[in-house]
């Protein structure tokens, strides 16, 4: 067990969780459900705009502190018209969040987003996810497993990987019906450190959330892991309609 909890807080680095390594930029405005969760103005967590005053993360990212949460943005550094700032108001993690289970995060968002072009809603993805699905995920994390930011939105194609093949590649660490895993095309390719918290899309619909991977990001042989949204599709409701 002690190896695990190990393993898990090398992966994981507190709050500062995971980054898109072998990806590519993502086209503008090509994905603006895209959350950016900073603290005093530096990328940390990742996020995706399911209702315009929601907006789900991982656990893991919760801070003491207050996050700014921006959307809108390709670039986080460039000064683009498009981009909305607000305040996160109110961090509602999962109440039975330990370690590496149950990594899921609401944030209520001090107003209401405007819908437009670069800032729209994505829809939760309810049912099972077949092996060998396509995914994609994306975010604003670490792209060379070396603390390097990119400067644009980045993002990479997922497949979806059996249960039983994931469990087995990962060893003693326990993966759960909550979790889905999933590998990118090439031999290094996923999300590392920033990219935790964001969502993995499939067919439309954010299906995961970005939890934790191995030592060596985009690795498969510790392939990458997801919270699975549709575990908790009945707290997420449930939040929302009490927010």
């Amino acid at each position: 067990m002690a190896t695990i909890v190990m393993l898990l807080l090398l992966v994981l680095g507190g709050a500062d969780g995971s980054h898109i390594v072998g990806g590519r930029d993502a086209a503008p405005q090509s994905r603006p459900y895209m959350a950016s969760l900073q603290i005093r103005g530096q990328h940390n967590c990742g996020g995706a705009l399911v209702r315009e005053d929601f907006v789900p993360t991982a656990a893991h990212c919760q801070i003491r502190g207050q996050y700014t949460v921006v959307l809108g943005a390709d670039s986080l550094t460039a000064n683009e018209a498009t981009k909305q700032e607000f305040r996160a108001v109110r961090s509602i993690p999962h109440p039975d969040y330990t370690a590496n289970e149950n990594d899921i995060m609401l944030l209520k968002l001090s107003s209401r987003a405007s819908l437009t072009q670069a800032v729209q809603l994505i829809g939760l993805k309810s049912g099972r996810m077949r092996a060998g699905g396509q995914c994609l995920t994306a975010g604003w994390g670490d792209v060379g497993d070396n603390g390097t930011s990119p400067e644009r939105l980045q993002e990479v194609n997922v497949t979806i990987l059996p249960q039983r093949t994931c469990s087995r590649r990962w060893r003693g660490v326990p993966i759960t019906r909550t979790m889905v895993c999933g590998v990118g095309a090439g031999s290094i390719q996923g999300f590392c450190s920033g990219d935790s918290g964001g969502p993995l899309v499939c067919e439309g619909g954010a299906a995961g959330v970005v939890s934790f991977s191995g030592r060596r990001c985009g690795n498969p042989r510790t392939p990458d892991v997801y919270t699975r949204v549709s575990s908790f599709s009945d707290w997420i409701a449930d939040v929302l309609r009490n927010n």
